[in-house]
């Protein structure tokens, strides 16, 4: 398209120069945070015609300052439609910044319209600044103090300068639309950007992202910390006619919580800025009861915490930027193979490692640790972050624990007797392994109340009886019965047990154990039976007899309730 200094010229006679209107969001929460005002000719044959056709023409003919009188004024006519407090962001041509009468033709087109300077952003580009410092940096301060803001416009295409930072009072640093549309492809654009929005914050500084046309953009945006965006994804330019439809927009898009690698940030990570997080997470980083560190991809240290320096027995500051393999070479062989997996895009937790002491007066360590892969903005893993806690003394006292369960349990099945616990239902939890080996019944048909199948029929109400006594009123369990071995012979048992009460006197375990006494009921029997014998003896001789020091004992026929007979002394 080719026009001429007659045809902007006349453009202006005719008034064919008006304000376009774009939306600037939070990225965050999509709120509509203000507009930026471009200029747009309305060509009566041609249709609009965009800047990059005219300004530069309008700037070498002398004729930008009328051509930006008019964008301004136009602009704030349209501004009493804003609702506060949307602001307006309008950029000005790098000659006029040698116009120190600029600030005072800006304030008297604003307050001709009623619109508040408090509400204005000037956009400046860094060539604007190139020619003459001075006189820019004496514009730039009245202008803030006619209340206006100041954004650095396209900061990293033309001549950038740390120098201009620090010169001017800028409250915003915008980042080209260039680095932006490449961002999600070029690793190399999205260190710039992460760059540019990390020198903003330090300077404290709104970071302000232009041509955003993806919703990819936005969220690799806002995860790296830039607060304000706009781009065709939030709307484009539209004249005055559709501020109002704009503004009454319920909701624009809006950056949704990632849910995957690349897309992990969440809304509440990002309220404070990167500075202020970064000493957050610093002092968490260095507080954690846990060691904590970052590897890149080489496996060199970027970052680790006090906690497993000390782990390590190695200074912080000595740890970063040099490769594990180099400073432990003696422990990183068993921890390579996770790291590699971690930097394959696998997350691993739980992982138990015996670290090798490295003095002879110190035992080994056992560590348990997780290695997750670090991810960029866009999916690429960029390092491994792990976490180690030393559970030495957790795992000997485990040992411990162990050593003594087995030693109790050892104990328990030496036993010559057969223990066993029960719940304070009656139910068996537990029975020494000689049961197994008396009745056949295995410890698990032995449960609950599985072990009654081992006792003679007629001894199963007795028993029931006797136990049901027993934990109702707590006294202790004292009953005989009989069973059926191995061999299929019956012998007598006799169980006793105890209960164990909680702090309350409420019973949560009984203990007892279970007795062999079928040698003793043979022993008894024949010796009441030797004893009948004996008195009836007595009872049929024809002569006295004389026993010296014996009580003899009469016992009934059925062998209970033995009763002394006789009582014979020399």
């Amino acid at each position: 398209m080719f026009v001429n200094y007659a045809d902007v010229s006349a453009a202006l006679e005719n008034d064919q120069v008006i304000p376009f209107f774009q939306p600037i969001v939070d990225l965050r929460s999509g709120r509509l945070f203000g507009f930026e005002v471009l200029a747009r000719w309305q060509h009566p044959l041609l249709g609009p015609i965009l800047p990059k056709n005219f300004i530069s023409l309008a700037e070498e003919n002398g004729v930008i300052e009328r051509l930006t009188e008019q964008i301004f004024r136009k602009a704030f006519i349209s501004a009493p439609i804003l609702p506060e407090p949307i602001v307006l962001a309008v950029n000005v041509s790098p000659k006029q910044l040698h116009d120190l009468s600029l600030p005072r033709q800006i304030r008297e087109t604003a307050e001709a319209a009623g619109f508040p300077l408090q509400r204005l952003t000037i956009e400046i580009t860094e060539s604007a600044l190139l020619d003459n410092l001075v006189v820019a940096r004496k514009i730039a301060h009245e202008l803030k103090a006619m209340g206006c803001r100041l954004a650095l416009d396209d900061f990293g295409t033309g001549y950038s300068s740390l120098r201009h930072l620090q010169a001017l009072p800028f409250d915003e640093l915008k980042i080209d639309r260039s680095f932006v549309k490449s961002m999600t492809s070029t690793r190399e654009s999205r260190k710039i950007v992460a760059a540019i929005v990390g020198l903003g914050h330090s300077l404290d500084l709104i970071t302000v992202a232009e041509g955003i046309e993806t919703k990819v953009q936005a969220e690799m945006l806002l995860c790296l910390g830039c607060k304000l965006g706009q781009g065709w994804l939030y709307g484009k330019p539209s004249s005055a006619d559709a501020i109002p439809i704009m503004v009454a927009a319920k909701r624009r898009s809006r950056v949704s919580r990632a849910s995957k690698p690349g897309e992990r940030t969440g809304a509440s990570s990002l309220e404070a800025l990167p500075t202020q997080r970064l000493a957050q997470l610093q002092a968490i980083y260095d507080g954690a009861p846990v060691g904590l560190c970052f590897l890149d991809r080489n496996l060199h240290y970027v970052s680790i915490n006090r906690r497993l320096a000390e782990m390590n027995g190695v200074p912080v500051a000595d740890h970063i930027g040099r490769p594990g393999k180099e400073m432990f070479p003696e422990w990183f062989p068993n921890y390579e193979p996770y790291l590699c997996r971690a930097l394959q895009g696998e997350a691993m937790t739980g992982v138990e490692v015996l670290r090798p002491s490295r003095r002879p007066d110190q035992p080994d360590m056992i560590t348990i640790a997780s290695y997750q892969p670090a991810w960029d903005e866009a999916g690429e893993v960029i390092g491994v972050s792990i976490a180690v806690a030393d559970i030495t003394e957790h795992e000997r006292a485990q040992e411990a624990i162990r050593e003594g369960e087995d030693s109790q349990r050892f104990i328990f099945e030496l036993n010559p007797h057969v223990q066993w616990v029960m719940d304070n239902e009656g139910n068996n939890l537990q029975i020494s392994s000689r049961w197994e080996q008396a009745t056949g019944l295995s410890k698990e048909k032995t449960r609950n109340m599985g072990w009654l199948d081992a006792l003679h029929p007629e001894d199963v109400a007795p028993t029931m009886k006797a136990l049901k006594e027993a934990l109702s009123t707590g006294n202790p369990i004292d009953v005989e019965y009989r069973i059926k071995n191995v061999d299929g012979m019956w012998r007598w048992m006799r169980s006793r047990g105890s209960p164990r009460r909680g702090p309350l006197g409420e019973i949560i375990r009984w203990y007892g154990s279970v007795e062999d006494i079928q040698e003793h009921r043979y022993a008894d029997e024949a010796r009441r039976k030797s004893v009948a014998r004996l008195l009836r003896s007595f009872d049929m001789a024809p002569t006295s007899v004389m026993v010296a020091d014996a009580v003899i004992k009469r016992v009934d026929d059925d062998g209970t309730n033995p009763r002394q007979e006789h009582e014979l002394w020399h």
